[in-house]
């Protein structure tokens, strides 16, 4: 009789579990294993090198180093100077769109290209064959697992999905209009509290030297985040929190806790599950985007990592960055048909109207992200109902594309176009959308925590600013001091006539 392979999977999982003593003790579980991968060499070769500099300014000719990797260092900027007064070169990069803080093996992207690969995996392939939980493996320690290790693996985070009663105390103490990324933010900061045995600040600063320590952390997190978000989501609805199962997948068990309503015996629709689990593979990992850099920079000072990443949670609550899916859903349905998408998009053209998905900071061509989450609305739709606003999109979506002004300026639809309608087609709320985006990313900020631990570079990161300010200027008596412009006045911070009537009064 042919064994069937979710009982073979299960089957491995409990031998894993059975042969670990401590599950926990990850050193043991997750050795390392070597790449499936053939090839690690860069198409373009080595761009190694140096650059000859002549400052006009002094006449003098600087060489500069070019690494493999086509960068230079800032610091060997700072020698060209034109004196003693003059502190050397500083480089001015608002943004940081063309600094690079730290060398990561953990994800590459050509913008130009539209290619995105985690560990030299292409995304499309991940999303094709893979699950969140085995491509969080291969983000934290390099390689894709073996079948023993993705048991261990899974059954570990599994272990740790149960969230200390304290922080549901916390969640349960919010408002029930509360924000869930802001409910996220508080309850991912407060674990910190409940696990002083990880924190530098408590145990010193050698703690993370442990690799067993490490792992340990990101484990918890892993296991913690789907339950945190569950907790927040029920929260909202007015109901208690659920206990997560470790009976099923990561996107399963998401949501059984979102779902069951407490029947031990539920079980949620395996095709939503495995869309949601490829949803979490897109979201898992980008680089050095805004909320990564936030927790690499707050890593940087040998903070716990907890902090670190609600740091990092904080930053991708940000409606420039976490927020742009509920913004496309937004103006979808102000355009409310397909037949006032010409009129939309000549008020885009005319700067009146502002188009939401399209353009990335670092794609210049069509997100592959993208063109993965819109061959999964069908699959969705032909579950839960088609959205009539899919219609529109698509259709927006084919008027851009075929429009020179878009065209020149390389918009492409982004990740986010889609996937709104996928959450919302899904029953969630779009103040929830970003939370399903933060739940994935943990593995991206885990994966770049570790790695920044064993990078020897790694400072306390510390940017340069250049000062604009007053040069110099000397301390006047109060009453002699004049307002120099209205910009002084303090005008935003009103006295309300309550306070009036207050302060006129008197007390012994």
């Amino acid at each position: 009789m042919e064994i069937p392979e979710r009982v073979k999977a299960r089957l491995a999982l409990l031998s894993a579990h059975l042969a670990v003593s401590d599950p926990v003790g990850l050193e043991q579980v997750l050795p390392a294993i070597e790449p499936w991968c053939t090839s690690s060499a860069a198409p373009h070769g080595s761009l190694k090198g140096s650059l000859t500099i002549v400052d006009e300014r002094t006449g003098k000719r600087y060489q500069v180093p070019v690494s493999e990797d086509g960068t230079v260092k800032s610091i060997d900027l700072k020698k060209i100077t034109t004196g003693k007064d003059d502190k050397g070169l500083k480089l001015y990069d608002p943004g940081y769109l063309n600094t690079a803080p730290v060398r990561s093996s953990i994800s590459y992207i050509d913008g130009d290209e539209g290619i995105l690969r985690y560990r030299g995996y292409p995304i499309e392939e991940l999303a094709e064959t893979s699950t969140f939980i085995e491509v969080s493996y291969l983000l934290m320690y390099g390689n894709l697992p073996s079948q023993s290790q993705l048991a261990n693996w899974e059954f570990t985070v599994s272990q740790h999905s149960a969230v200390p009663q304290g922080v549901l105390d916390i969640i349960q103490t919010m408002p029930h209009d509360a924000h869930p990324m802001g409910v996220l933010v508080s309850a991912m900061s407060a674990l910190s509290i409940f696990h002083p045995d990880a924190n530098p600040a408590l145990r010193g600063q050698d703690i993370y030297k442990s690799k067993q320590v490490r792992d340990k952390q990101i484990v918890r997190i892993l296991g913690k985040a789907p339950t945190i978000a569950a907790a927040a989501y029920l929260r909202i609805a007015g109901r208690p929190p659920v206990l997560p199962s470790g009976n099923l997948s990561y996107a399963e068990n998401f949501l059984y806790m979102l779902d069951s309503m407490g029947n031990r015996s539920y079980k949620p629709n395996p095709r939503l599950a495995r869309v949601l689990d490829i949803l979490f593979i897109l979201h898992a990992e980008h680089e050095m985007n805004c909320s990564t850099s936030a927790a690499r920079h707050l890593a940087s000072s040998g903070v716990d990592v907890y902090t670190a990443v609600a740091g990092a949670v904080g930053a991708l609550y940000g409606p420039l960055h976490g927020g742009a899916n509920e913004a496309v859903l937004k103006m979808l349905a102000e355009i409310g048909s397909v037949e006032n998408i010409p009129e939309f998009i000549e008020g885009v053209k005319n700067r009146k109207r502002k188009m939401s998905g399209f353009g990335h900071r670092v794609y210049k061509n069509y997100d592959p992200r993208a063109k993965v989450i819109k061959k999964l609305a069908d699959e969705v739709f032909s579950i839960v109902g088609r959205d009539p606003l899919i219609e529109v999109a698509v259709a927006l979506e084919k008027a851009a594309l075929s429009d020179e002004y878009f065209v020149k300026r390389k918009l492409y639809p982004n990740v986010d176009f889609y996937s709104g309608l996928i959450y919302r087609a899904m029953g969630f709320p779009p103040e929830f959308f970003t939370v399903l985006f933060a739940v994935p990313r943990m593995a991206g900020y885990l994966s770049h925590w570790r790695e920044s631990l064993d990078d020897p570079d790694t400072k306390i990161m510390r940017p340069q600013q250049a000062y604009t300010g007053v040069w110099l200027r000397h301390y006047e008596p109060v009453r002699e001091r004049k307002l120099s412009s209205d910009s002084d006045k303090l005008g935003q911070v009103s006295v309300s006539n309550a306070s009036r009537r207050r302060l006129s009064g008197s007390a012994l």
